[in-house]
């Protein structure tokens, strides 16, 4: 069942993507998603999706990929993410790799809000409108 708020990102396997056998790299399904995820907040307001406020970043704590079939050289893709989990300090992402509706990867990425001020990395609380924008969409 598709999620409510899923949001979607169409993607093209070039060969730059592939190993020499013309079959996606493993490490690329988790930049698919990066994608769809930068998107999804693009798509909320936020040009520069790393970059929330000034001293503000958010950042991958952890991320679980679970990989069901291999894609290929010059299919058509979908990258799509959904929000799990909202909490103060981070947002739990649940996402997929498709083509044509076949899952081929299913990953769950957690994401920080840290500071950057003084050069500490120290997760901290999201500004309101971020927590407001996020939390709208996921009730969508």
């Amino acid at each position: 069942m598709t999620p409510v708020n899923e949001f979607s990102l169409p993607i093209r396997v070039y060969i730059e993507d592939t190993d020499a056998g013309g079959i996606v790299y493993y490490v690329n399904y988790l930049k698919y998603c990066e994608r769809a995820r930068t998107e999804l907040l693009r798509a909320l307001g936020y040009g520069k999706a790393a970059v929330i406020a000034e001293d503000l970043l958010l950042v991958v704590r952890k991320a679980e990929i679970d990989y069901l079939s291999a894609a290929r050289l010059d299919d058509e893709l979908v990258a799509t993410a959904s929000i799990g989990k909202l909490a103060r300090s981070y947002v739990i992402f649940h996402q997929e790799v498709r083509r044509a509706g076949e899952v081929l990867c299913r990953v769950q990425v957690k994401i920080a809000c840290v500071t950057t001020s003084g050069g500490t990395m120290q997760v901290t609380a999201m500004p309101a409108d971020v927590q407001e924008s996020l939390t709208a969409y996921l009730h969508q």
